[in-house]
């Protein structure tokens, strides 16, 4: 009797605790795929989720891009995710350096610059996986599409290569300073590439989330990956939530699958089977866009899809990608006449649309016109 009490004075402790989550996701093989239960419930929906920080702004993936869309109002900040030489976690889009950092203008790694098949594509440049920690301090952030976004090369030169560990630090400083709840998304990029380079990235960031106390699906975090076997694996050793990336070209397979010799594409997993074996172990699916309202021959937004009442029916949450106000990004019916790269179209228009679907969440370049478009939480 008295060991009775005992476990059932625990079981209270835990609940009171808030071990509810914790419980409930440990019943879903640690993570919450196929949960109805809203993790994002105290924040405004659908959520914003600011693309490699307010990118359309400032050079992505810095630590000014990141404390910008904080400001417009995003619910979370998105890192892309890579490794250094020395095993460290830096916010890059590419394991590829020259498109976003000045390392060019360092004479003294010129003779790092090489060539190699990274996800079966031939990629001439610097990579990270050939710096230190170090040495990628010594490297200043430039804008990634000098010609649509003129305006953010003002600040190149401005900002260093964040480490994961520096966004976590500034997204928990903010969650002081604006006094609510900051989230944030990163990507695991080349998982298959870096695995093989045996600095496989995916237990690194789980230790270092779980250090910093992003342990639980309730915490304001999602893993996200193109990949499939990866997203299984992190499955089983955290309850963090996944999102299970599907990209544009639907003929297309993620990589983990191409090197395992599957024919697995990303067509399939738009299905209503693909997305109920999705659910096994992800929480959210991000699609392109298109898998939710296509465009016609002539450019132009067709119908809404399936997608979204198909990925509901399993419990999952759909947060496509990625939506931007410049021209070239719009479809023909939005964009203004202004020849020009960098004009910007009618970009409340997309966005209203694809609210309309029922979309849980979006990826944007510039977040403050997706909040404003949005609206006030309810």
């Amino acid at each position: 009797m008295r060991g009775r009490v005992i476990a059932l004075w625990l079981l209270l402790g835990v609940l009171c605790a808030g071990g509810i989550t914790a419980i409930l996701a440990f019943t879903l093989n640690r993570n919450p795929g196929s949960s109805s239960i809203d993790y994002d419930a105290d924040f405004c929906q659908p959520l914003i989720i600011a693309h490699r920080g307010a990118s359309g702004y400032v050079p992505e993936h810095t630590l000014g891009a990141y404390a910008l869309a904080v400001a417009m109002g995003s619910e979370y900040i998105e890192p892309d995710v890579v490794m250094t030489k020395d095993g460290h976690l830096i916010a890059r889009h590419d394991n590829e350096l020259g498109l976003t950092t000045d390392v060019a203008e360092h004479p003294q790694f010129a003779t790092r610059y090489r060539t190699q098949y990274v996800d079966g594509t031939l990629v001439r440049g610097w990579f990270t996986e050939d710096f230190t920690l170090a040495e990628i301090k010594m490297l200043r952030a430039i804008e990634r599409i000098p010609e649509i976004r003129p305006g953010n090369v003002r600040m190149d030169g401005s900002f260093e290569i964040p480490t994961m560990q520096e966004i976590i630090d500034l997204a928990k400083g903010m969650e002081i300073s604006y006094g609510r709840r900051i989230g944030i998304y990163p990507e695991i990029k080349h998982s298959t590439h870096f695995q093989h380079l045996d600095l496989a990235m995916e237990k690194p960031l789980v230790d270092l989330l779980h250090e910093n106390g992003y342990t639980g699906p309730e915490a304001p975090i999602y893993i996200q990956s193109f990949e499939v076997s990866n997203l299984k694996e992190l499955s089983q050793i955290t309850g963090i939530r996944l999102i299970q990336l599907l990209g544009g070209r639907k003929t297309a397979q993620p990589y983990d699958q191409v090197q395992l010799g599957s024919d697995l594409t990303y067509g399939d997993m738009a299905t209503p089977e693909g997305l109920r074996d999705i659910a096994r172990y992800a929480y959210a699916v991000g699609p392109e866009k298109s898998y939710i309202i296509p465009r016609d021959e002539n450019n132009r937004l067709g119908q809404p899809t399936s997608f979204v009442r198909d990925a509901h029916a399993v419990n999952l949450k759909v947060h496509p990608y990625t939506f931007r106000a410049e021209n070239l990004y719009l479809p023909a019916e939005l964009q203004s006449d202004d020849p020009s790269p960098s004009a910007i179209g009618n970009f409340r228009g997309e966005l209203k649309a694809f609210l309309s679907t029922g979309i849980d969440g979006m990826f944007s370049d510039q977040p403050d016109i997706s909040v404003q478009v949005r609206g006030p939480c309810e």
